[in-house]
């Protein structure tokens, strides 16, 4: 942020310790941090700027620290997987991974003396955890079935890739963008059906032609936060593929030096967006790309309904298929991880793919090898052909590791969707979304029925509930849900699920 402007504004607290020292200045003390252990840390630097390594202290489990990747795409390789299997492993029954919305791995029960030979083995395998938390620009996502899908539009890979290493100095962190007001997400569709949930992303690019040319369509604004959620709103934009990287900086540049500071509940993007007005903001885009954008194309291409990739698929790759395994809601441990990676080498290439849905895809298995791949014992327990609740619900970390939830979200999660599969017969998948707190995670806003973790009084003491939300829509035509109930117990929720999935989603008793 240019000195001038910071001048004239009010920083809140967070914005204070930014300006004291940057968040990622802790990568050069990452060895003096492991020497002198977690308790020592300056408080400061161990519960908020080690996030800018993607480093997170987790007051309920204290001394085990949770780690953020970076997975451009939702791509990582076998070997990648194995090295993510080995850190896990080390912890024991403290040690596993979550599959993230937005397509990459938290790694859970981490010691900090750890971290330095952490990053050398991870350094030698190309991941890194760099700025991937708190106001930084998370994991880009794209169609996790880019490069492979005979109906996409573009392959979003080495794009997204590109996006990410202008971000991050490729992988080396970059201070020009260490100082954003607030967290930041990015998303880029190649494909037909809204795989990357553009509407909650702050910029999104979806793909729509031009006078007979390729190029994409562009939102901005799109976030959830604990006072607000807003869906993404149209730049009137339209791009080229080769102007991504520079549009992205140039949003990235105008939103660091002219975001709101002073309240930190108002600092995300859709905010300045507000008090500018968008053809103001537009305007000021414009100025820092030294460029006029065209205006948007008249119509997209997100034309489907939104896929979920599990089960067998064909590839546009003759003789080759794509394989999307159910992980339910998206815990693994290091014995599936190394499991999963062997199942990538033995029957692929080697290429292991996540998707929004917390779940795994393992693609370019030939079809010879079908048969067999259907026989692996792991997929008793990750399916490609799961009930209907179980295959499409999705939850938050929750309070078993997250100090911001309210409630305990993925084993309850799982636990309701199975009981009302034994007890309902289900027509197709119905989208349940789980989160611990406000803050939304769980993206209860974009499911078909959405749960957010509260407290509430039950015959006079404080028990776990949920706030109901409905209406949420992915896909064409895609628009945030909005709460329906308020402060359900959760001992009184499954009767309440099970009338909502028989009187909305066409459910019958067994």
């Amino acid at each position: 942020m240019t000195e001038t402007i910071q001048r004239k504004m009010k920083l809140n607290s967070f914005d204070k310790f930014k300006a004291e020292k940057d968040g990622l200045a802790v990568k050069t003390e990452i060895e003096h941090f492991a020497k002198i252990g977690w308790e020592a840390i300056d408080k400061t630097d161990r519960n908020h700027r080690l996030k800018w390594l993607g480093v997170f202290f987790r007051p309920v489990t204290p001394g085990k620290f949770m780690l953020r990747m970076r997975m451009p795409n939702g791509m990582l390789s076998s070997q990648q997987m194995r090295v993510l299997a080995g850190i896990v492993q080390r912890y024991g029954d403290d040690g596993n991974a979550d599959i993230t919305t937005r397509q990459n791995l938290q790694l859970r029960g981490i010691a900090i003396e750890d971290i330095p030979d952490i990053f050398n083995r991870l350094e030698k395998v190309g991941l890194t955890s760099v700025q991937s938390g708190m106001d930084n620009v998370r994991n880009i996502t794209g169609s996790p079935v880019a490069g492979i899908d005979a109906t996409e539009l573009y392959d979003t890979r080495e794009l997204i890739k590109q996006v990410q290493d202008m971000i991050t100095d490729n992988n080396k962190g970059n201070f020009e963008f260490t100082n954003l007001p607030r967290k930041f997400n990015i998303a880029i569709a190649g494909c037909r059906d809204n795989s990357v949930h553009a509407e909650i992303n702050d910029i999104a690019f979806i793909p729509a032609y031009k006078n007979d040319k390729f190029g994409f369509n562009v939102l901005v604004g799109g976030f959830f936060s604990a006072k607000r959620c807003e869906a993404a709103i149209p730049l009137n934009a339209w791009v080229e593929p080769n102007q991504v990287i520079a549009l992205c900086r140039a949003i990235l540049e105008v939103y660091r030096d002219y975001g709101l500071r002073e309240n930190r509940q108002k600092s995300r993007l859709m905010w300045l967006i507000d008090e500018w007005g968008l053809t103001k903001f537009r305007s000021q885009v414009e100025k820092q790309i030294g460029l006029t954008l065209e205006t948007e194309a008249l119509k997209d291409e997100i034309l489907w309904e939104k896929r979920d990739h599990i089960g067998i698929y064909k590839q546009k790759q003759p003789g080759l298929n794509y394989i999307g395994l159910n992980i339910p809601v998206g815990r693994l441990y290091a014995v599936d991880m190394f499991d999963l990676a062997r199942l990538a080498e033995v029957y692929g290439n080697g290429e292991i793919r996540l998707t929004v849905e917390q779940n795994v895809i393992i693609p370019n298995v030939p079809d010879s090898r079908l048969e067999t791949f259907r026989s692996e014992p792991l997929l008793k327990k990750f399916s490609f052909e799961p009930q209907p609740l179980t295959r499409a619900v999705v939850s938050c970390t929750g309070s078993q590791f997250c100090n911001f939830a309210l409630i305990e979200t993925k084993n309850r999660a799982l636990a309701i969707a199975k009981e009302l599969e034994t007890e309902l017969s289900i027509p197709k998948p119905v989208r349940i979304h789980w989160t611990g707190c406000p803050n939304s995670c769980g993206q209860p806003q974009v499911a078909d029925i959405g749960l957010m973790g509260t407290k509430v009084r039950k015959n006079g003491k404080m028990v776990d509930g949920v706030n109901l939300y409905m209406g949420g829509k992915v896909g064409k035509d895609a628009q945030l849900g909005s709460c329906v109930q308020k402060s359900i117990p959760c001992e009184d929720l499954k009767p309440i699920l099970r009338s909502l999935l028989i009187k909305n989603f066409a459910a019958q008793p067994k």
